[in-house]
């Protein structure tokens, strides 16, 4: 007969030890390994997700969506309650470690009020994820590896059923854009250093999923191309329905000058003819210059939830 679903059962392996909590060695072996494959799993699913869709567009906002949002708010208002402090140099406010040490200490805490009592295990391994999602302490940087921690940490919420199929564009317009925003509002006022940059031949000194999501809302827009969104008054007008548009707005709000100048990479983009290309370009450049990338991977975690034991199937 048809059994009710049930919750699966945590993993015995789950509780890791700190020291076990492993980091890519071997860029091989990463690129075969389960973890892998389920991260890049599951943003090509929110990339389907999202196909076509406006940011402002209704969608279903289940609890644990309502709390993730909380739980973003309350590291908005620690920046609020840390302000930056005087210091000589104009980069990398100190401030953001005295922020960061409370997220470090308080992340558990966090992470168990999302998830359910019965899956109360998993809450440490689940919080190294969130603590490195927010940039890095002691350089006081923040870049795509720390993204791609977040991004990880939704997909842990996701494989211990914390999060379903049907919440896909909440996690993306709702969940991401939030913390989409709480970044945006730590690298202005910590004046962080984009970590792993490749300046002006990066996509973007912060993020890159944005570009890639907000690029397959876009895909058979009636109206708005590529070559739109270089276009400041197409921007100004769209970029509450759109991530990519928003990402715009934020690059020109932050740098001066000419786009093509401090921006080539997203320039030469806007010469692509359509969303859907746009989009393919995007996953292979992801691909191959933050996930392959060792700088960028050489801090993703491993653990029981996403191992890096070779793919099975």
């Amino acid at each position: 007969g048809a059994s009710e679903e049930v919750a699966p059962p945590i993993q015995q392996c789950f509780m890791i030890p700190k020291k076990e909590i492993n980091v890519v060695s071997d860029m091989a072996k990463w690129k075969r390994s389960q973890a892998y494959a389920d991260y890049m799993g599951f943003i090509l699913t929110l990339n389907e997700g999202v196909r076509g869709k406006k940011l402002t567009c209704e969608y279903k906002v289940s609890e644990p969506i309502e709390k993730l949002v909380a739980l973003l708010n309350t590291l908005d208002r620690w920046i609020d309650e840390t302000p930056p402090v005087d210091q000589p140099s104009r980069f990398g406010n100190k401030a953001f470690r005295t922020w960061y040490a409370k997220l470090d200490q308080e992340a558990e805490k966090l992470v168990a009020t999302v998830i359910p009592k019965h899956l109360a295990d998993a809450a440490p391994e689940v919080a190294v994820y969130l603590k490195e999602s927010v940039g890095n302490s002691t350089r006081i940087d923040y870049g795509t590896g720390h993204e791609a921690a977040f991004a990880a940490f939704l997909c842990c919420l996701c494989k211990i059923g914390v999060l379903r199929v049907d919440d896909q564009m909440a996690i993306v317009f709702k969940v991401f854009n939030r913390y989409l925003e709480v970044m945006r509002k730590l690298q202005k006022t910590y004046r962080m250093e984009p970590a792993g940059s490749q300046g002006v031949w990066g996509l973007d000194d912060f993020q890159f999923l944005p570009f890639i999501w907000g690029s397959s809302q876009l895909i058979d827009h009636p109206s708005l191309e590529p070559r739109h969104f270089v276009d400041e008054k197409v921007v100004n007008e769209n970029h509450k329905d759109f991530m990519f548009l928003e990402c715009i707005l934020f690059i020109t709000e932050m740098k001066t000058g000419p786009f093509a100048e401090h921006s080539n990479q997203l320039w030469n983009i806007s010469a692509v003819p359509s969303w859907s290309k746009v989009n393919q370009g995007l996953i292979r450049m992801y691909k191959a210059e933050c996930l392959e990338k060792f700088p960028v991977i050489q801090h993703f975690k491993f653990g029981s939830l996403l191992p890096i034991q070779p793919v099975t199937s």
